[in-house]
């Protein structure tokens, strides 16, 4: 067999989300202003965690970091699909397919492995309150933070090489609404059963990794919890955990449907995919909003420090 110099595609065509001709204006709107609400919300949670002295905590920190995430990931992908609803431009170049995979499975296993990292801090915070500020230092969580990003760069480039190494020679048309591994190999003019069985075994290993931690960290958080006097001190705490298992929770149960079926291409997996990519990062800065004092506390703050400046 040829190695990748086969390769003649040049360029790919996105099919994007299957949907009757009249109803492409109003799923564009409805898709702009989704992502408009995605980018000003994390955008101001990032903005508020910056200007707020008293966020200045590891929690807030990694909590920006996911809100610059979700920014990206969302804007990785629904540009282009907007473009689709009212240009009907669905094609991407090559390169651009490869930037597309390669940047949503960088972003997303980052965020994967930030969720874990989140769970650890609150588990220090929660379980190990008097070694708290001694172990998670300025320069500790700078490095945790980089581990993630790094993490997530050796996955997708892993992930991406290995897919972009086999040989395109036609079609051309991804059944899809962005290029993803289980929609681009459908396209591959060879056999793809080591590649599904690696993104199976790859993504299936790291996700349930991270959440057997995840699930772990907050065993023993519950039981810490429980074992507080104060009813307002278990409540702040169950307050804050449950905002960041609700968002773990949103997260994890669309990506095993999507990688965790090895060889799956369905319709309905389009839907699905439209959940993480699009309406998880819209709902994370609302379920860190509406569910953490602090952060509303801050918010108020933010508008009045704006209201208070002279015209």
């Amino acid at each position: 067999m040829q190695s990748s110099n086969q390769t003649s595609v040049s360029h790919f065509i996105l099919v994007g989300l299957h949907h009757p001709p009249q109803l492409g204006i109003p799923l564009f709107l409805a898709f702009l202003v989704i992502y408009l609400l995605t980018v000003s919300g994390n955008g101001l949670i990032i903005l508020t965690v910056l200007v707020d002295v008293r966020l200045h905590r590891p929690m807030y920190w990694f909590l920006c970091h996911l809100s610059f995430l979700d920014l990206t990931i969302s804007s990785a992908i629904v540009p282009k699909m907007l473009a689709g609803f009212l240009l009907d431009s669905r094609i991407i170049s090559f390169g651009g397919c490869v930037v597309q995979l390669f940047s949503f499975h960088f972003l997303g296993c980052t965020e994967c492995f930030l969720y874990t990292l989140m769970a650890y801090d609150r588990f220090l915070a929660i379980c190990k309150p008097l070694h708290y500020a001694a172990i998670m230092t300025r320069s500790v969580c700078n490095y945790l933070a980089l581990g993630t990003w790094i993490g997530g760069t050796i996955h997708s480039l892993f992930q991406t090489s290995f897919i972009f190494r086999l040989p395109f020679c036609g079609p051309n048309r991804v059944d899809y609404f962005f290029c993803d591994i289980p929609a681009v190999l459908c396209l591959v003019c060879a056999d793809t059963t080591i590649n599904e069985l690696v993104t199976f075994v790859d993504i299936g290993f790291l996700a349930l990794t991270c959440f057997v931690l995840i699930l772990t960290s907050y065993g023993y958080i519950v039981a810490a919890i429980l074992r507080i006097r104060s009813a307002d001190g278990r409540r702040n705490a169950f307050s804050t955990c449950a905002a960041h298992l609700t968002v773990v929770i949103v997260y994890y149960v669309p990506c095993t449907f999507i990688y965790l079926r090895p060889g799956s291409q369905e319709p309905l997996d389009g839907v699905v995919a439209v959940f993480y990519t699009v309406i998880t990062p819209l709902l994370n800065p609302i379920i860190y909003t509406l569910r953490n004092k602090e952060m509303k506390a801050a918010l108020q703050r933010l508008g009045g420090l704006r209201e208070g400046q002279p015209c």
